[in-house]
């Protein structure tokens, strides 16, 4: 369990101290977070809409990754954005792009193809269709999480896989916790977070985690 947790912990402290340096891009997930919270709630009640949703969400979080997070050489961690973007554990830019364009081709696909080869009833209206979309992105969504970790039990190791996939489920809550001061940081200034050079989140991670992740 010590060592499940330690890795959660790396895997966390690299995408905080890596990918997560502007304050914008820290607030942008703080309110995606909020976000995914009441897709949990709704995903139960009704997953077509919480699909809808939650890439909402999505789209607020990549919005700060894609347009403010920085994307030159890393003084802070003093290593470059190619080594960044090579030793993610999860969705780096290539492979977000990707998925991004998947998702949006979706609701063309449900233009073209309403009943998409019998998946679905032919939508009455429009609300059906946008309901039939939801339904879509959610499979894409899970899909895309589900492909990711097949990936890392083959190319890293079965624990690794794992324990991503618990880092993102649990990503909401951590967010909140970590960037509920992000907004105060914004509003006086603050477009770098400069706490990150000093961060330790304990043990050696600071030195390893290039080498772990």
């Amino acid at each position: 369990m010590s060592r499940l947790s330690d890795m959660l912990r790396t895997q966390r402290f690299d995408d905080y101290r890596f990918y997560h340096q502007s304050t914008v891009n820290q607030t942008l997930h703080l309110v995606s977070a909020v976000i995914f919270l009441g897709c949990y709630a709704l995903l139960f009640k009704d997953p077509a809409i919480a699909g809808l949703i939650g890439w909402l969400a999505m789209l607020t979080r990549q919005t700060g990754h894609f347009f403010f997070e920085p994307n030159g050489y890393d003084s802070v961690n003093d290593v470059s954005n190619d080594y960044k973007e090579a030793v993610k554990v999860g969705y780096n830019q290539t492979r977000k792009i990707l998925l991004l364009l998947v998702w949006g081709s979706a609701p063309i696909a449900l233009y073209v193809f309403p009943t998409l080869f019998g998946l679905f009833d032919l939508p009455t209206d429009r609300f059906d269709f946008v309901r039939h979309v939801g339904a879509l992105w959610l499979a894409i969504g899970i899909g895309g999480g589900l492909a990711r970790m097949l990936q890392l039990f083959a190319t890293r190791d079965v624990t690794t896989g794992l324990v991503w996939v618990f880092k993102v489920l649990t990503d909401p809550f951590h967010n909140i916790a970590l960037y509920w001061n992000s907004p105060f940081k914004l509003m006086r200034g603050e477009l770098i977070d400069a706490s990150i050079a000093d961060a330790d989140w304990g043990g050696d991670d600071a030195e390893e985690a290039p080498h772990l992740t």
